[in-house]
């Protein structure tokens, strides 16, 4: 097991998914501490006003536009962070997208869109980035899953497959990455107050305000645990609530999120 904790002096953080939401408030939050962050999204404009707002900030923000879901392009990418900004230190894989599904009327096209952005854009940047911090043996890697991973939850049947996937692929991973001296992490956010979540049809216990949330990763990043796990007492809940047998689980959360009411 690593204890590798990345600091400014060792290179670059690059968050991807980083025009909005959690990417976004996290990638000010490191660049506050001293960073220099490469952020990556689809939105030129939106990483442009990301950098302008970083001004003054003890780090910087880099802007580096790209699609996740191109593997030759995340790889071009990552060897272009490593010869012309740093080497990727610390890598925040955080791109992610929510397409609520409807179990009665799913779309295959989200389905697919929710697969190739969560999961397999994920792939797309680890690998790149694995390769170059096993040539230095050293590095710190974050992957950012969801709460929604834990069990199956009401409009998540495409995304919280992804993030169940993504759960599943950090824990495998760890067993290598521990050999090669990089150290990975899981990150697991509950309900943040980003557009993802604005049109969610049911209650949202401990909604989180973004900042908090970026907060809550940044400090985790330095600590010990393998799980960024917040807030600690919607995480115990889910926890608590997936050890339960289905005949439990089920009417338990229908009633919880009103689905046990909702009309067919």
């Amino acid at each position: 097991m690593t204890h590798f904790v990345a600091s400014p002096a060792d290179g670059a953080a690059w968050i991807t998914g980083a025009s909005s939401g959690i990417g976004r408030a996290l990638a000010l939050e490191l660049a506050a501490a001293g960073w220099t962050v490469v952020a990556t999204a689809r939105s030129a404009d939106a990483l442009d006003a990301l950098v302008r707002e970083a001004e003054g900030r003890a780090g910087r923000v880099v802007a580096m536009p790209g699609d996740v879901t191109d593997a030759s392009a995340m790889a071009a990418l990552a060897a272009r962070i490593e010869a012309d900004v740093a080497p990727v230190a610390l890598l925040v894989a955080n791109a992610g997208i929510y397409l609520p599904q409807d179990g009665l009327a799913g779309s295959a096209d989200a389905y697919s869109r929710t697969i190739d952005v969560n999961l397999k854009g994920t792939v797309n940047v680890l690998l790149p980035v694995i390769a170059a911090m096993t040539a230095r043996r050293k590095g710190q890697i974050a992957v950012v899953a969801s709460v929604a991973g834990y069990s199956g939850l009401p409009t998540s049947a495409a995304y919280g497959a992804t993030k169940a996937g993504l759960i599943n692929m950090t824990e495998s991973l760890k067993f290598d990455l521990d050999r090669a001296g990089i150290r990975i992490q899981l990150v697991s956010p509950g309900f943040v107050d980003t557009p993802a979540t604005a049109d969610n049809p049911f209650p949202m216990p401990h909604l989180m305000q973004v900042d908090d949330a970026a907060r809550a990763i940044a400090e985790g990043l330095k600590g010990k645990a393998f799980e960024i796990a917040f807030p600690r007492a919607f995480v115990r809940q889910l926890k608590f609530l997936r050890l339960l047998p289905y005949r439990l689980y089920f009417p338990l959360v229908a009633r919880a999120t009103g689905w046990a009411r909702k009309p067919l």
